[in-house]
């Protein structure tokens, strides 16, 4: 029984050594510091996909009220309303890249462990 008992002791104190060692440690960390950077940057990513989605619904909401107003009226100013929605969506989607390629960056930048 000394023997069994020493043995499964010996296994125990092996697997502490192993699992515990500074370098296995500082790797768990650091893989685990990447894991939450890149999820970090992929929620950011999609806050910018969010923005950009609301921004382009609200942009073509006006543009289809200016484009019946103008119809309705033929006063040119709804054409600066077209435009000014317009230029809003074409600003959401270079902002859109710019986060992404931002993310990317980072991750790319970041050690993974």
């Amino acid at each position: 029984m000394d023997n069994t008992n020493a043995q499964v002791i010996d296994t125990i104190n092996n697997i502490q050594l192993a699992t515990m060692a500074p370098q296995v440690v500082m790797t768990s960390g650091a893989g685990k510091a990447y894991q939450s950077v890149a999820q970090s940057t992929a929620i950011a990513v999609q806050d910018s996909a969010d923005t950009m989605r609301n921004l382009s619904t609200i942009a073509t909401t006006a543009i289809g009220v200016a484009m019946a107003q103008l119809l309705a009226t033929k006063d040119p100013k709804y054409v600066e309303v077209i435009t000014a929605a317009q230029n809003v969506i074409s600003q959401a989607t270079t902002e859109f890249g710019n986060v992404g390629n931002t993310a990317a960056a980072v991750i790319k930048a970041y050690p993974a462990g």
